[in-house]
């Protein structure tokens, strides 16, 4: 039997106000033009907690404490890849989240549940739907 490698990756909700905080990708050539949450992939011996520091500080340039997120779902997902993605809730941060990457990223927005983008990557939406967790969803196979 052979084993598979697979991607791994972390997407961070930041809520306030009953909005959560959404970024428009660009110029990644993967998901181009829809919005997403922050995140990215986890990097060898990293966790996910320091994934999700480090992509927070990266993406929108603010400072998570990682005793401080609580873990919603996982989404296993069949498209281009056979790939894992967590989906992580800060329940605090510091600092005001910006653009940080504009070479990925074009655009910044703080959005209602019950009215995201139609432009919002498909995967993103059903987790987001999928509410507080603790769920798993198997997408696309």
């Amino acid at each position: 039997m052979m084993h598979v490698g697979i991607p791994v990756g972390v997407h961070v909700l930041m809520e306030r106000e009953g909005r959560i905080l959404l970024m428009r990708r660009a110029g990644t050539g993967f998901f181009d033009g829809l919005y997403s949450l922050p995140g990215g992939h986890v990097e060898a011996d990293e966790s996910l907690g320091r994934t999700a520091v480090r992509e927070m500080r990266e993406e929108v340039g603010v400072e998570i404490d990682p005793a401080g997120l609580v873990h919603l779902g996982v989404v296993h997902r069949r498209s281009d890849t056979n790939r894992v993605d967590f989906f992580l809730r800060a329940k605090a941060w510091a600092g005001e989240p910006r653009i940080c990457e504009p070479d990925k990223c074009d655009a910044l927005g703080w959005f209602a549940r019950a009215d995201l983008p139609a432009n919002t990557v498909a995967y993103v939406r059903q987790a987001l739907a999928a509410g507080e967790g603790p769920w798993i969803l198997e997408l696309g196979w």
